[in-house]
């Protein structure tokens, strides 16, 4: 078959006859020149048919075509200041590969259970293509910072014998003889690694089986989640800054065509660099009080005041020291004060709340020991992990960052169903 331009590449061709596979997006006529707007996965280009300067087989195959319809056509690109690729291609051929009836989706309104039920078909729209392309660049980007600075990649399994923060949100399957579950976070397996390789990293699917319908939460979701060895609190904190601020530094440098489809106003992107600000749980505490939200000490916060406290600032805000009875049992306490711990969320401006939770780990077998029991954990389970702090325990610390929901915040996205091809929610599991 012959090589095949691609539209993103049509720079490299101004002036030159090229051939392209491509989709039908639409097209419109005013009566001699017919106007082609076509797709090949990489981007966008108008294809322009003057009736008297073509054949009319080419002119009666440009009529026939119907959206999604995919095409050969072969052109000459030339440049166009008005498009916004800055080119257009005048159409000399187009061989049809199939025309497409009654395309589900048309350029008119659509209802989002309609919308789903075809996601196979939607995520061809500018705005889903737009989404997919900055979740991949902040997936790229994710893996070169933490590649570039000394961390190494480890999978952790996605089956495992039991968990240590109960089993009420997890997915229960068989193996073999056994009672398995789908794992909620490789941190625990993260910890040895980090052991065996000093600064380590995960990336991969996450479930919880939370009965949730909010606009933050899937069922299935992916997850970045170093460890780091001889690494503090504080210092965690700072590697959570830098991560954060360059992760949207290079979507802003290689998506600026893809946040402009989805109309993201960058300027608040562009406000993100660090030092992000920093509050106590304390502070948070009295300032929600202040603002007449009910809420007491010891508990958690919810969405609304998540949102609340960060309204306050244009980039990122950690919370920092928890209370110890509301947050995991390997949070190691602040040996100032043992009622909170050393931990932070981080929360994302414009009220998409927590996109990171981390913590400095225990390292005292003791302690250790003392939280299986106190949390009646399954020491027989999770012997490996105590393990860790019997042979060699060293301090550190580690997070986690919730895809989704960063991919939500930045290209400013009303809801977490939109950041992943095909989202698993609690009434959805199809396509």
């Amino acid at each position: 078959m012959e090589e095949l331009t691609v539209i993103a590449a049509v720079a490299n061709a101004a002036g030159q006859q090229v051939r392209m596979g491509c989709w039908l997006h639409g097209k419109r006529s005013s009566g001699k020149i017919q106007f082609l707007q076509l797709r090949d996965g990489t981007g966008y280009i108008q294809g322009v048919l003057v009736k008297s300067e073509t054949t009319p087989e080419t002119w009666e195959a440009a009529q026939k075509l119907t959206q999604e319809s995919s095409l050969y056509v072969t052109g000459t690109v030339r440049e166009e200041p008005r498009s916004p690729s800055g080119y257009e291609l005048t159409v000399t051929g187009i061989e049809i590969i199939q025309l497409t009836e009654d395309y589900p989706i048309t350029p008119k309104e659509h209802g989002v259970d309609f919308l789903m039920d075809r996601r196979h078909l939607w995520l061809r729209t500018p705005k889903q293509r737009a989404v997919l392309i900055v979740r991949a660049e902040i997936i790229r980007s994710i893996q070169q910072f933490f590649d570039e600075r000394g961390f190494t990649l480890v999978d952790p399994p996605l089956l495992t014998p039991s968990s240590c923060e109960g089993t009420t949100n997890l997915f229960h399957t068989k193996y073999f003889d056994e009672d398995a579950y789908l794992t909620q976070s490789g941190q625990l397996y993260m910890e040895a690694a980090a052991m065996a390789l000093g600064k380590v990293y995960s990336f991969g699917p996450t479930f919880r089986a939370e009965k949730s319908k909010t606009r933050r939460h899937l069922i299935e979701f992916w997850m970045i989640e170093p460890e780091m060895a001889f690494v503090d609190h504080e210092q965690s904190l700072r590697v959570q800054e830098q991560f954060v601020s360059y992760v949207v530094d290079n979507v802003l440098a290689r998506c600026r065509p893809e946040l402009d489809t989805l109309g993201r106003n960058v300027a608040k992107l562009e406000a993100i660099k660090g030092p992000f600000p920093r509050i106590t749980y304390d502070e948070a505490i009295a300032t929600l009080q202040r603002e007449g939200h009910e809420i007491a000490w010891g508990e958690d916060f919810g969405a609304p005041h998540e949102t609340a406290l960060a309204a306050a600032y244009d980039r990122p805000l950690f919370i920092t020291n928890y209370p110890t009875a509301i947050k995991a049992f390997y949070m190691k306490p602040d040996p100032t004060r043992p009622e909170v711990v050393l931990c932070a969320d981080m929360i994302a401006p414009e009220g998409y709340g927590e996109i990171i939770g981390g913590s400095q780990r225990i390292d005292d077998p003791e302690l250790l020991a003392e939280r299986f029991e106190e949390h009646e954990l399954s020491v027989e389970a999770y012997q490996w992990y105590l393990d860790l702090r019997k042979y060699g325990t060293v301090p550190h610390s580690g997070f986690g960052l919730g895809l989704e929901r960063t991919v939500a915040w930045i290209c400013g996205l009303d809801h977490v169903r939109e950041t992943i091809p095909f989202p698993r929610t609690l009434y959805r599991l199809y396509p």
